[in-house]
């Protein structure tokens, strides 16, 4: 007893916490197939950016203002969804929240993204620099289009996998049992 050997069997020694990284950034919750996508939108939209900003002059400038709220927009709320994956703020969120709020994300900013490029397309003066932005556009907001639809799918898919579990929500013969018999 005057060492503490009486305590040094029953009690279990402190876990050691563990190891932040430095940067705090990893791609382990974008393996496989999602990380392709996230970094192509953010491409897209960056090249859309930068070849709405080349534009000298417009006749039509509303359109091209439009384009250019909406493909930054895009680009940085793209930008924010991925450092989110990659950074502690997942855990932080949870991975409910995070892919829901992805999943309602890519289906607004493909929307938006889809409008703008439209109306780009419809009042450009016709210079290569805004033809080429409205291709980006339209490219952009196929890849934000294609991975909500990926996540539908798959969203789709895990519904119909829980309940092949139990087909037909059969009752166990425990649970078929009155709760009172009558005696």
């Amino acid at each position: 007893m005057e060492n503490g050997g009486v305590y040094n069997e029953t009690t279990e020694p402190q876990a050691k916490l563990p190891l932040r990284r430095r940067c705090g950034c990893t791609l382990r919750h974008l393996r496989g197939w999602r990380l392709a996508p996230k970094a192509l939108q953010l491409v897209l939209s960056l090249l859309a950016v930068i070849l709405e900003e080349i534009v000298e002059d417009c006749i039509n400038c509303h359109g091209l203002y439009f384009f250019e709220f909406v493909s930054c927009s895009a680009f940085l709320l793209s930008l924010t969804i991925l450092c989110v994956y990659c950074t502690i703020a997942y855990e932080t969120f949870g991975k409910d929240r995070v892919n829901k709020m992805n999943f309602w994300a890519m289906l607004i900013i493909g929307a938006f993204f889809l409008i703008a490029s439209v109306v780009l397309a419809a009042t450009n003066a016709g210079s290569a620099f805004e033809k080429a932005a409205c291709v980006f556009g339209f490219l952009a907001s196929g890849a934000f289009f294609a991975e909500f639809v990926w996540e539908l799918w798959c969203s789709g898919k895990q519904s119909t996998e829980e309940r092949s579990e139990n087909p037909g929500h059969t009752q166990g013969a425990t649970e078929d049992q009155p709760l009172n018999k009558p005696s």
